[in-house]
């Protein structure tokens, strides 16, 4: 058992720079527990929401930046069953995950998909428990039916237009760019908006033939929330994961109600342990055959060291990439 950890402390917050490489003491696995040598760690935009102050953990969370590793475990808590001393796992974790070392409940660590390295292991847990969750749980998205992605070209964007296509679905994207569209279109989306010249809303009337699409996944918010209920069919299905033009807008309701449709959404971090490890469980069961036949597999843009997480995350802030931001902490 380690007694020290070497970690990315981003201090009381602020801009990329803030975070800095420290050693802190490390904790024991308690309970359920497992303590992971990291190989390597995800970046998402919690983290940098995290950083800048605007996402507090939740009560009982880490304090640290890092919501996904993989890695191997080196010590297990007392009440621990399905996890043992040496395991290749990847981890959804509760922060922490910028270290040298980093806990996680053994409920919410996936064995390696067979044929998966630790780096394509590492992009997994975020996206796909978000994807999965949301996408084909809450909105329910049926073979057949049409879906809109915002924000294609991210890890969650790839991810739900991946599997979104190998589950059947007829999907649309927007992005900011040809190379990103391109991007998008290899992954399995059918149609891509370029929304710096192109409006969605009246791209997919027009496509639609007035009639809209089933499910939209939103991380946008703010005037995007209104042209989204616009741009849904009969019983269609809204879920915002994320509001990076704001949360609070004027909503016209008229369409709910005349087109019943549905507006949902959720954040992982504080869901329940157990809602995650029924989450874990129905991607080993759906989507790890499909990892391991080759398919569906997460996209990396760029690896950085644990000492360059600064330029990380200017990277995202950038929203340049295309695909995954990773972190790799061991050689």
């Amino acid at each position: 058992m380690p007694l020290t950890c070497t970690f990315i402390d981003h201090g009381p917050g602020g801009s990329p720079d803030c975070m800095k490489v420290a050693t802190r003491l490390m904790e024991a696995p308690l309970g359920r527990q497992v303590l992971i040598e990291v190989a390597y760690a995800g970046v998402n935009r919690p983290d940098v929401l995290q950083r800048a102050g605007a996402y507090p953990p939740p009560p009982g969370a880490s304090p640290y930046l890092g919501l996904e590793v993989s890695g191997h475990v080196i010590a297990v808590g007392p009440d621990v069953h399905h996890q043992k001393v040496g395991d290749a796992v990847c981890a959804l974790t509760p922060g922490g995950g910028y270290a040298q070392y980093c806990l996680a409940d053994e409920r919410h660590c996936l064995p390696v998909p067979k044929g998966l390295d630790m780096l394509q292991a590492a992009a997994i847990p975020e996206n796909y428990y978000t994807v999965w969750t949301n996408v084909f749980e809450r909105a329910a998205l049926q073979s057949g039916e049409t879906l809109l992605v915002h924000g294609g070209s991210s890890g969650i964007g790839l991810t739900t237009i991946q599997l979104a296509h190998a589950f059947g679905s007829r999907v649309w994207t927007t992005v900011g760019n040809s190379a990103k569209a391109a991007a998008c279109t290899q992954a399995g989306a059918d149609h891509t908006i370029q929304y710096r010249e192109q409006d969605f809303e009246e791209v997919l009337r027009e496509a639609t033939n007035g009639k809209g699409v089933d499910v939209i996944l939103d991380m946008v918010g703010g005037d995007y929330i209104n042209k989204n209920l616009r741009s849904l069919a009969l019983n269609g299905r809204l879920v915002q994961i994320a509001f990076l033009e704001g949360s609070k807008t004027q909503i016209d309701a008229m369409p709910i109600m005349l087109k019943r449709l549905s507006f949902t959404g959720s954040t992982l971090r504080p869901r329940s342990d157990d809602d995650k490890a029924a989450i874990g469980q129905a991607l080993q069961q759906h989507v790890f055959p499909l990892m391991e036949s080759g398919r569906c597999l997460p996209l990396i843009d760029q690896v950085f060291s644990l000492d360059q997480a600064s330029e990380a995350h200017a990277l995202m802030e950038s929203s340049k990439h295309i695909g995954k931001i990773m972190l790799k902490v061991k050689d």
